[in-house]
């Protein structure tokens, strides 16, 4: 590769990449049914809900998910814990103002009153709850 041809190189990667988002944006966002299901119990609630926005491509995310999981489980009948990729569910993510992720959102009575970002321990999650 000669000198002179570094700045068609560069012309050809920045081409390549603005036709790739192009092309990545142009693809419909599916919202698969559990997202809708996710609103729902969130919004006709009569128990806390933790809300945990996540990726599976994310550290944290997959450090943090066996905790949430289990806390799921421990949990049943006092809070409702739910799980929501942003990846399968962009709309609703947008919808909730997702940044960063983890993202860790608690809903009473439909309306949200508590907001944490990052991978959290257990025990914040459970004060966040304030159980």
């Amino acid at each position: 590769m000669k000198a002179s041809n570094i700045g068609l190189w560069i012309t050809g990667a920045v081409f390549a990449w603005i036709g790739w988002i192009m092309l990545d944006m142009s693809r419909p966002v599916t919202i698969p049914s559990k997202s809708a299901t996710s609103l729902e119990e969130v919004q006709n609630s009569k128990l806390p809900v933790l809300v945990e926005f996540y990726a599976d491509w994310c550290g944290p995310c997959r450090k943090v998910g066996p905790v949430v999981e289990a806390l799921s489980e421990e949990l049943t009948g006092r809070a409702k814990v739910i799980r929501v990729n942003v990846d399968e569910q962009r709309i609703l993510a947008a919808q909730h103002g997702i940044r960063s992720i983890p993202t860790f959102i608690v809903f009473k009575n439909g309306s949200e009153v508590k907001r944490q970002t990052g991978a959290i321990p257990k025990t914040a999650m459970l004060r966040m709850l304030e159980l």
